[in-house]
């Protein structure tokens, strides 16, 4: 196993710089997601740590030795493509056999590794079969077989799952996570998919546009996310969001702050946080299963125009402010496109940022 440190480290094509210097210390053992959207340069920065991709600049360290220069068989590393890169002519075990092969190894040290990594794998009754005979979530699985026989100190999976169903990903990011669990070796997993991120991390790594937005684990991105673009990026449905200006409560009895959304409507602010004053514009963000359906008095109201039920909960579209909101309950709803509801908003759930900067504000 080993400990990864990026220090600094940036990539640039010609004049174009695609990753600008990052800075990222991943502790031994640990499982590190890199998440973002496509383009956003997570995977040419997976691409260098595994030696495939040349580093312009800053420091790689694995295990405490620079890396920068190593070739990437030096570097005690194996890697998981989306693309599965099986030989077609090899048999399961002649695929998860060939990097010991070509690295010269005895059959009697590497075949117990093999053996071990089939019953790990659900693979033993499946050792004689060529790739084609496989369903997709197999042959994911003798790449990683593939992995785990070379016993490296670093574990890379780039977008492994990407070409699998959608039921075929939840068993197999659970079967990673699992595996993990039991080898407990560095893994650093790339993907855009933020659900996949969610559930496999124990941290997570929000990048945007060739840098770091966010490092912090799931649960603490998903309840703190330090600008508008990790709000966004993290969550399904995504987080709702309501451009105004914070101006002094006119409505009720109480005073206090409220912002002022883009059609005149005003919601309350009873926690604004000390940066909220009166003038600023800001973006107000609240969970699609934060808002309240409610009775009472309400803090806005919504204009239903689209209801997608999906059994375990309803999911209610329509705008607020002029952008579109979406309202997730866990009832049985019976309330139907062209109907308004009132909406409470928990004033412990709802998020402030800067609409220029788009830093949230504290």
């Amino acid at each position: 196993m080993a400990a990864v440190q990026l220090s600094g480290i940036f990539k640039r094509y010609g004049d174009t710089q695609v990753v600008h210097g990052i800075d990222l210390d991943i502790d031994d053992g640990e499982f590190v997601v890199l998440v973002g959207p496509s383009g956003c340069g997570k995977s040419t920065l997976m691409r260098m740590v595994a030696g495939l991709e040349e580093i312009s600049g800053g420091d790689l360290m694995i295990g405490g030795t620079r890396a920068n220069t190593l070739a990437p068989q030096q570097r005690n590393i194996s890697m998981v493509f989306q693309s599965y890169a099986l030989y077609p002519h090899l048999s399961v075990y002649e695929n998860i056999a060939f990097g010991p092969r070509i690295r010269k190894e005895s059959s009697s040290s590497f075949k117990p590794r093999i053996d071990a990594a089939a019953k790990m794998l659900n693979l033993s009754g499946y050792l004689d079969r060529l790739p084609r005979a496989l369903s997709g979530g197999q042959r994911q699985r003798v790449a990683m077989g593939r992995a785990v026989v070379r016993e490296p100190s670093l574990f890379l999976f780039d977008e492994p799952l990407s070409n699998l169903d959608a039921k075929l990903r939840v068993q197999m990011r659970t079967e990673i996570k699992a595996l993990h669990q039991r080898l407990k070796n560095t893994v650093i997993y790339v993907t855009h998919d933020q659900i996949e991120a969610m559930t496999m991390a124990d941290r997570i790594v929000v990048m945007n546009a060739g840098r770091i937005e966010q490092i912090g684990r799931p649960l603490e991105l998903y309840d703190h996310p330090a600008n508008l673009f990790v709000a966004s990026f993290l969550g399904s449905p995504s987080m709702n969001f309501a451009e105004g200006v914070i101006v002094n409560r006119s409505q009720g009895q109480t005073q206090g702050l409220a912002l002022k959304l883009t059609d005149g409507s005003e919601v309350a602010l009873e926690r604004a946080p000390a940066s909220a004053v009166v003038g600023a514009k800001v973006a107000l963000g609240v969970r699609p299963e934060h808002v309240e359906v409610t009775a009472q008095i309400p803090d806005t109201a919504l204009d239903v125009e689209v209801v997608e039920p999906t059994g375990a909960e309803t999911h209610l579209y329509g705008k607020i402010g002029g952008t579109t909101w979406c309202v997730t309950t866990r009832e049985r709803s019976r309330i139907e496109p062209g109907q308004r509801v009132a909406l409470r908003l928990p004033a412990e759930h709802i998020h402030l940022f800067d609409t220029e900067s788009g830093r949230r504000l504290v």
